[in-house]
């Protein structure tokens, strides 16, 4: 996986971002109201954010035990060779129980975050991971009750970021650093 440069934004683009996460479903109008932009300038700046990659989507948040999906769990797994890792993450992208996969440090090359409806079907789950090529072990670790689970990311402040977008810069290219504070925001100057 290819890591993606940093988009540098500006105060509207993060209060456009906070508001988002908050409630995706708020007509436009509102949604600039709260930004201080009209909605076609709100919009467009939405429009923005989305073909930069930084907003990927808008989804419900459903509670799994509700939808009968009482059982999350944890799967460390071992990879016997890194060239079977990529072979499992395809295989593991197929399966809809997997909600998470993370290549890791540690004692474990993957870990999975799955839900599934019970025990037996968390041992099925179980019993077909550990049938996929390249799997040497896996660990599983049974939730027993969740104190938080936060989809909502806190963006960094304004001088956080212009640090590590120099930091950034000056780790690829030493001699263009002093350029380094020349970023392009995804708003333009002129709105408010």
């Amino acid at each position: 996986m290819s890591r993606r440069s940093s988009v540098v934004l500006d105060d509207v683009d993060r209060a456009l971002l906070d508001a988002l996460q908050e409630d995706c479903k708020q007509p436009l109008a509102k949604l600039g109201e709260r930004v201080g932009l009209s909605p076609p300038s709100g919009l467009e700046r939405v429009r923005k954010l989305e073909q930069s990659g930084l907003i990927r989507g808008y989804h419900a948040a459903v509670d799994p035990r509700l939808a009968g999906l009482d059982i999350g769990a944890f799967i460390g797994v071992g990879i016997d060779h890194p060239r079977a890792i990529s072979g499992f993450e395809e295989a593991a992208l197929a399966i809809p129980a997997v909600l998470e996969c993370h290549h890791v440090t540690g004692r474990h090359t993957l870990l999975l975050k799955v839900r599934v409806e019970d025990t037996e079907a968390l041992h099925r789950l179980i019993g077909a991971i550990r049938e996929l090529p390249g799997v040497a072990r896996t660990e599983t670790m049974i939730v027993l009750q969740t104190q938080l689970e936060r989809q909502r990311i806190v963006l960094p402040q304004r001088g956080e970021e212009l640090e590590g977008a120099r930091r950034r810069a000056r780790a690829s290219s030493p001699r263009n650093a002093s350029n380094s504070d020349a970023g392009e925001s995804i708003g333009s100057r002129g709105e408010s």
